[in-house]
C-alpha cells in the first residue's frame, strides 16, 4: 500500500467515524420526536430528511458552497466558528457528509422508535420515572439493533462518498483527499496497480460492514424509507 493510499484511508476513516458519532447525537432525539409527531408538517420533515437519498451529491455540494460562501452570512458565521472557509477544508466535507448521510442514520431509528414507542410510553407512566431516564435505560437497549444498523449504514455510506467530497473539499492530501478520490486520481494516472488496492479496500470495508450488520442484527431491516 502506498503512503498516499494510506493517508487517504486515514482521512476517510476519520471522516466516517466523526460523521456517525455526530449523527447519532443528532438523530437519536430527533428520530424519537419525529416517530411520535403527528402534526401537519410531518410530511415536510420526512421529505427534508429523506431528500439526500435521491438528491445528486453535486447538487447538495453546490448549494452548500453557495450558502457558505465567504461573503454570505452563513459563511462568515462558519469562518468565525471554525477558523476556515467551508471549501477545501476537512470541516467542510464533514458538514457535507453529515447532511448526505443523515437519512441512512435517521431512518432506521425512526422505524424502530415507531414500533416500540407506544409500549414504552406506557412503561414511562407505570414505572413512575422521568421519561428521559426510562428512554436511556429501556428504549435504547431494546433498540440496539437499529442503532447498529444506523451506525453501520452511516459509516459505510460516508466511506464511499465521492462527488460531494470532491466538489466541496477538492483534492488536498491529508486534508480532504479521501480514499474514493485517491482511487479516482490513480485511475486518471493509469496507475492500475494502486487503483486495485484502493478499490479492494473500499470493497472490503463495504462487505465487512454489511457482514457485521447481518451478523449482529440478523432480524433487523437494513433500510426502510
Amino acid at each position: 500500500m502506498t503512503s498516499s493510499t494510506l493517508l487517504a484511508l486515514t482521512v476517510s476513516m476519520s471522516l466516517a467515524t466523526l460523521t456517525v458519532l455526530i449523527l447519532l447525537v443528532i438523530c437519536i432525539p430527533t428520530a424519537w420526536w419525529l416517530a411520535h409527531y403527528q402534526g401537519k408538517a410531518k410530511p415536510f420533515w420526512q421529505t427534508l430528511i429523506t431528500l439526500p437519498l435521491v438528491l445528486p451529491p453535486t447538487v447538495l455540494g453546490f448549494y452548500l458552497l453557495l450558502a457558505f460562501a465567504p461573503n454570505a452570512p452563513l459563511g462568515q458565521l462558519w469562518q468565525s466558528l471554525t477558523g476556515t472557509n467551508l471549501a477545501f477544508s476537512f470541516s467542510g466535507i464533514l458538514l457535507g457528509s453529515l447532511i448526505y448521510s443523515l437519512p441512512f442514520v435517521m431512518q432506521p431509528l425512526i422505524n424502530e422508535f415507531q414500533q416500540v414507542g407506544k409500549t414504552y410510553q406506557q412503561l414511562f407512566e407505570t414505572l413512575g420515572v422521568p421519561r428521559w431516564r426510562a428512554f436511556f435505560l429501556l428504549v435504547l437497549p431494546v433498540c440496539r439493533g437499529s442503532l447498529i444498523t444506523a451506525s453501520t449504514l452511516g459509516f459505510a455510506h460516508t466511506l464511499g462518498e465521492f462527488g460531494l467530497i470532491l466538489l466541496i473539499g477538492g483534492n488536498i492530501p491529508g486534508e480532504t483527499r479521501v480514499l474514493s478520490v485517491e482511487l479516482y486520481n490513480q485511475i486518471m494516472l493509469l496507475d492500475y496497480a494502486s487503483a486495485h488496492q484502493s478499490a479492494l479496500l473500499l470493497l472490503g470495508f463495504s462487505a465487512i460492514s454489511l457482514l457485521l450488520l447481518y451478523w449482529l442484527s440478523p432480524k433487523h431491516q437494513i433500510l426502510k424509507v
